[in-house]
């Protein structure tokens, strides 16, 4: 069941990207709407891993 999940999230990233390249190159409408929903993903989930960042990283204050 994991590994059908885990392929279509592997199929909608890489049609994500070829409408962003295709888009890019000047593509159809749908394929800008797409890409920027693409786009979107990719700058919330950049985000998301920022914040959380935090927790892992020792402090170099030890005295």
């Amino acid at each position: 069941m994991i590994l059908i999940l885990l392929s279509a999230v592997l199929v909608l990233v890489l049609g994500g990207c070829a409408c962003v390249v295709w888009a890019a190159r000047g593509g159809p409408r749908w394929t800008r709407g797409v890409s920027r929903a693409t786009l979107l993903a990719g700058e919330l989930v950049r985000a998301s891993g920022r914040s959380g960042g935090n927790r892992n990283r020792r402090s170099g204050g030890d005295d």
